[in-house]
């Protein structure tokens, strides 16, 4: 036999299952846990509660749901993903009218055996449907204009049902991570240009609308612009946040403070020590070496996600595990961005590490798809 004629293996079935998982990234993903739990018990001051304990259960579970949901075939997870979604747009409906109020903000819904924030459940949901629907799409029709006015409404209509909670951060995800799964699943490039052109006309035209009849914005939200491009203009108050992140960032140099020695999160000068602003906390602690650490620990994560895809036969999972690790790279370069200054203070949380049910759980669930999809993807033989 040739080199070129193959014959299909079956995908494993059983308890052998357990061998196809890929390893790499469940042990990156199990690491970058254990960084978060380390840096929970830094900022409590050296003690388990009240945050590692909480999230070492999360993570139990979480691995169990990883394992759980990777064991099932992933033909499975393609013919529910429509449901997952449409649940998922229930329970963003539902937090309109019976959500929990935190923080100014209206994101949780109690379902009485957890507190859900049905947002980060559609980050995730959002990826299945649209990788079902390219699935399902002949490759022929996906930059047609009418299937790809299709993709874009599934993605409007749950960052529209975001941005009424307010929640800027998640709906700048969901945007972004639907726009990459339409763009790998083929869309041609021109649409994209199309949109980056006009969000940067309209951008333009918000700032020459200032101070005329005619201004787009109101004078307190270009004041946040203004606080965005230079925390020092208001270092009290809407600056705050940013600058003693800076300053936690800098003063750990190359190689940090040392473990437990960091005076911005020991002090309380650092705001959300424990969720968003935690990477700053890293930083501080162990320099450079250590922020860069995680970070490849994170490009790894990636790394294994996308060798697996375009190992993957299987269309819809191959699709399905890159919407996944865009969702990742998404999630934490959005937040450390944020915590350098380099983006607006929106609320995501650092993956993993920053202390969160509602993130950790959904994250591990995503992660137990794309084991899915690399369990069963079609094996071949020479």
């Amino acid at each position: 036999m040739s080199y070129l004629e193959y014959t299909v293996r079956r995908v494993p079935t059983g308890p052998a299952k357990v061998l196809y998982l890929n390893w790499p990234l469940l042990v990156l993903v199990a690491t970058a846990a254990a960084i978060g739990f380390v840096m929970l018990y830094s900022v409590a001051g050296g003690s388990m509660s009240p945050w590692v304990e909480p999230q070492l259960k999360r993570f139990a579970v979480g691995m169990v749901l990883m394992l759980g949901v990777a064991m099932v075939p992933i033909w499975f997870w393609r013919n529910v993903s429509g449901l997952a979604f449409g649940v998922s747009l229930l329970l963003l409906v539902g937090v309109e009218f019976f959500g929990d109020v935190r923080m100014g903000a209206q994101r949780w819904i109690d379902l009485g055996v957890i507190r859900l924030q049905p947002s980060e459940l559609t980050k995730i949901t959002l990826v299945m449907m649209l990788a079902a629907y390219y699935d399902w799409l002949d490759i022929r029709k996906v930059s047609r204009p009418l299937w790809v006015a299709i993709p874009v409404l599934l993605i409007l209509l749950p960052t529209a049902l975001v941005l009424t909670q307010p929640d800027l951060g998640t709906a700048i995800l969901l945007v972004a991570g639907g726009g990459i799964v339409m763009f790998v699943a083929g869309v041609h490039w021109l649409y994209f240009a199309s949109v980056f052109a006009a969000a940067g006309g309209l951008v333009t035209t918000v700032f020459w609308s200032r101070g005329t009849s005619w201004q787009l914005l109101k004078d307190y939200q270009f004041r946040r612009i203004d606080t965005f491009l230079n925390p020092d203009i208001d270092p009290l108050d809407a600056g705050y946040h940013i600058t003693q992140a800076k300053i936690a960032l800098g003063s750990g140099g190359w190689t940090g403070r040392g473990f437990m020695q960091g005076t911005q999160s020991r002090l309380n000068f650092l705001p959300e020590k424990h969720t968003d602003f935690i990477f700053t906390t890293l930083a501080e602690e162990f320099g450079f070496v250590g922020g860069m650490g995680l970070l490849a620990i994170y490009a790894l994560i990636i790394f294994f996600c996308i060798a697996s895809a375009l190992g993957n036969q299987n269309r819809y999972g191959a699709i399905l595990t890159l919407g996944i690790a865009a969702a990742f790279f998404l999630f934490f370069a959005v937040n450390m961005s944020m915590v350098m200054g380099l983006a607006p203070v929106v609320g995501v949380p650092l993956p993993l590490v920053s202390y969160g049910g509602s993130a950790m759980l959904v994250l591990m669930v995503a992660f137990g798809l794309a084991q899915s999809a690399h369990i069963h993807r079609p094996r071949t033989r020479a």
